[in-house]
């Protein structure tokens, strides 16, 4: 699952360190939003 998770986000030319480290902010957030976290729909 983190593979395809990794290789999404190289797809969408995202930065993967930070797209990871903002993933699990965003999870430690009470309500977070998933959608917001998709690569395809991701803002830095």
């Amino acid at each position: 699952m983190l593979y395809s998770i990794i290789e999404s986000a190289k797809a969408n030319g995202l930065i993967l360190y930070d797209y990871l480290v903002k993933c699990m902010e965003e999870q430690a957030q009470p309500e977070s939003d998933i959608d917001s976290l998709l690569p395809w729909n991701f803002s830095h």
